[in-house]
């Protein structure tokens, strides 16, 4: 099916199905890629490789976060621009967010390569583990012009219709750096740097395999002859900056996190703090997908002047969000014990008793955490980037950032608890950026 007949004539309920569905599930297949990759690490290299992957992941996120932007924000004009029926406006700004991505790969991987190890030291970093962390950082950095495109390709197979392919993208990406993860740590043996070669290796393969059709001119969005301008760029960063604010400010909260963490309860609270990450990259990556998803089905009915349309797939959205998050926190308030024994063996009490009492404390994160996530999404997917980009720095950075302050007294404790009151108040503001659309946008169509 076009993603025309897809996107204007399927009804809402068919097309949350068709769309949200195989996006959670690829999703979910990434997020268990996480889990495993936590896991083996957790239990063939101990408790220290552990903790160095959790330090060096922010940065390795920062460094991809730069291509979801670009990814993300050209997702969101090209769907506007076939729905309003400009096809080659839209090829253009495909070609041209291709060619940023690569050019980003180049420049921030060789920048993070190099920068490394003092990055590392700032956040406390010494001995064995800064050396662990720095060769999981640089196979990255390396593979960052090819991996990154993986963040792009991903929204243009849904636009163009390809939500199955998209969906068995992720699932093969997943399998493969599972793989190779196993093979490089249980096979060969041959530590941290291993677990990054094996995943970048599945997911370089993956890339050149999903690109293939697009490069044969067989997709609805084709290279051309790139025209670049200034309000192209533009407009790719100002839709892409909600997305990339939240990544990027995420990830500088979890610097600052794993920096305090170190000093107030030493390696096994950074280990807790990367169990927790985990755990929320599983819930997280599924609302991802099931949110994201539905972004070019929303841009492209906008685009289309389909308000009824819009306002049905996201009422679906927001439910199954709240109904995904509520399960997830019942879940981790119910087993945080055998969650935390999937990361850590017997030999590590210490972590045990630390991350029991943190994850029922992180599990108060989604009984609101959905509202301010769906809300985003949603103000991505209509061009209002102001809005979502109000909430990805309030949710990522500023409330966290201000309650680490506020929560610190309390210890541990307070700590593991900032996560929870962040999501408290992003909801709060929200609902205030929904209400203000409601009266600034949605009355007057």
């Amino acid at each position: 099916m076009d993603q025309k007949n897809l996107f204007l004539n399927t009804s809402p309920t068919r097309l949350f199905v068709k769309a949200a569905l195989p996006g959670s599930v690829g999703m979910l297949a990434s997020s268990l890629y996480q889990l495993l990759d936590g896991i083996f690490v957790g239990q063939l290299l101990g408790g220290e490789a552990f903790a160095a992957i959790n330090l060096a992941m922010p940065l390795v996120i920062i460094n991809f976060a730069i291509s979801d932007l670009i990814g993300v924000g050209s997702s969101v004009p090209i769907a506007v621009r076939l729905g309003e029926k400009r096809p080659e406006e839209a090829n253009n700004i495909f070609t041209c967010a291709c060619l940023m991505v690569v050019a980003q790969g180049v420049l921030v991987g060789t920048l993070l390569y190099m920068a490394a190890p003092f990055l590392l030291r700032l956040m406390g970093a010494e001995g064995a583990l800064l050396e662990m962390a720095t060769q999981y950082i640089r196979i990255y950095a390396v593979s960052s012009p090819v991996t990154g495109m993986m963040y792009a390709v991903d929204n243009y197979l849904r636009i163009c219709g390809r939500i199955k392919t998209s969906m068995m993208l992720n699932v093969a990406m997943s399998v493969l750096c599972a793989l190779g993860e196993f093979i490089m740590l249980a096979v060969l043996r041959v530590g941290v740097w291993g677990a990054a070669f094996g995943a970048c290796s599945g997911m370089v393969l993956c890339v050149l395999t999903a690109m293939w059709p697009f490069i044969r001119g067989e997709m609805a969005l084709q290279f051309r002859r790139p025209r670049f301008t200034w309000r192209i760029i533009r407009q790719i960063v100002t839709c892409g900056t909600p997305t990339f604010l939240n990544n990027i400010a995420g990830r500088v909260t979890s610097i600052l996190m794993n920096t305090v963490l170190l000093r107030v309860g030493g390696a096994a609270a950074v280990s807790v703090y990367g169990i927790l990450m985990y755990a929320d990259g599983i819930v997280m990556q599924f609302l991802y997908g099931m949110c994201d998803s539905l972004q070019p089905a929303v841009g492209y009915n906008w685009g289309a002047g389909r308000r009824d349309r819009v306002l049905a797939i996201e009422k679906r959205c927001f439910l199954a969000a709240a109904v995904l998050s509520v399960l997830a926190s019942m879940v981790l308030f119910t087993f945080p014990g055998q969650l935390t024994r999937l990361f850590m063996s017997d030999s590590e009490p210490e972590v045990y008793a630390m991350a029991v009492p943190a994850l029922r404390l992180f599990c108060l994160t989604y009984l609101t955490r959905w509202i301010s996530f769906a809300t985003q999404s949603f103000m991505s997917a209509v061009e209002k980037p102001v809005q979502a980009s109000l909430l990805s720095i309030s949710t990522a950075l500023v409330f966290p950032v201000l309650l680490i302050a506020a929560l610190w007294p309390f210890g541990l404790s307070g700590l593991w608890f900032n996560m929870s009151g962040t999501a408290l108040l992003a909801a709060v503001v929200a609902v205030l950026v929904l209400l203000d659309f409601r009266r600034r946008y949605w009355k007057k169509t």
